[in-house]
């Protein structure tokens, strides 16, 4: 073969090879980059750890801390005061405002303590961040309309040591609620039992005795009646002095119920084997 036929056929396999090589890159698809998102800041936000009704006395279980997007954050939000977790980098800007939103957020002293015992008045899903306009605590307003419970009035009637079993009732407890006066006549004492299983909601303003506290002494008791009972409370107030009798835990079954009336003699005399109140004849 000659060196010229030689040379054509090594010009013919250097195009064959280059078209080959511009084939390939037109149907190869090229790779694409994808940027990663960025990271955020995150702070621990307070939340509910459970569906929570209205009327529900908040306890430690019901609170607990979940993560939260620092750049999310508003005034109504409780963070645990601590520092927003960071990525390994981010722009300085990014760093300095979760700082300064965290620092803004931060709740006064350890906030599941600070909620303990309060009362919600707005409820909560499990995972909603805690708020403090949904929860009332002893002592603001409206603390007591959202400890009543559904279709019951909270009504006061006065009260000392010697007519409130000594002091022995405190908030929570449950009374029988008891009327004692002059029948017309000479009959002796009426007493009246108006309402039985009567929950005591304060003793004055305290709607939770004090810690190892055992008795109360105040000059008020507010209980809790059924709507359609208001009246004997209001009926036997207008009447006479008013008795509570303390009733055991083992005894308050049941919801609260009207009572009975008992008639009280002082002296019973027998004529002809005939029993009789004394002065009748």
């Amino acid at each position: 073969m000659s060196p010229a036929r030689i040379a054509i056929l090594v010009v013919a396999a250097v195009a064959a090879l280059g078209l080959a090589f511009i084939v390939k890159g037109m149907v190869t698809p090229k790779r694409q980059v994808v940027a990663a998102a960025p990271e955020k800041a995150v702070v621990q936000v307070l939340v509910a750890q459970r569906d929570l009704p209205v009327g529900t006395r908040l306890a430690p279980s019901d609170l607990g801390w979940q993560p939260w997007p620092a750049d999310a954050l508003n005034a109504n939000l409780i963070t645990d005061g601590a520092a927003p977790a960071l990525p390994a980098k981010m722009p300085d800007k990014a760093v300095q405002k979760a700082v300064r939103v965290a620092n803004d957020m931060v709740a006064p002293g350890n906030a599941i303590q600070v909620f303990e015992g309060a009362i919600v008045k707005e409820a909560f899903a499990k995972g909603e961040p805690m708020v403090a306009r949904k929860v009332v605590r002893a002592g603001q307003s409206g603390f007591m309309a959202v400890v009543l419970t559904p279709g019951m009035r909270a009504m006061s009637v006065p009260i000392n040591a010697e007519n409130a079993a000594g002091g022995f009732i405190l908030p929570g407890d449950r009374v029988d609620v008891l009327q004692s006066r002059k029948s017309s006549g000479e009959r002796g004492p009426v007493t009246e039992v108006l309402m039985r299983n009567v929950r005591v909601l304060a003793i004055d303003q305290k709607v939770d005795p004090e810690k190892d506290a055992k008795t109360i002494v105040g000059g008020v008791a507010t209980l809790e009646i059924p709507a359609s009972d208001i009246e004997v409370i209001a009926r036997g107030k207008a009447q006479g002095d008013l008795q509570l009798a303390l009733r055991s835990y083992a005894d308050i079954g049941g919801g609260p119920g009207r009572g009975v009336t008992e008639r009280v003699s002082g002296v019973r005399v027998f004529r002809g084997g005939q029993a009789a109140e004394a002065g009748n004849p």
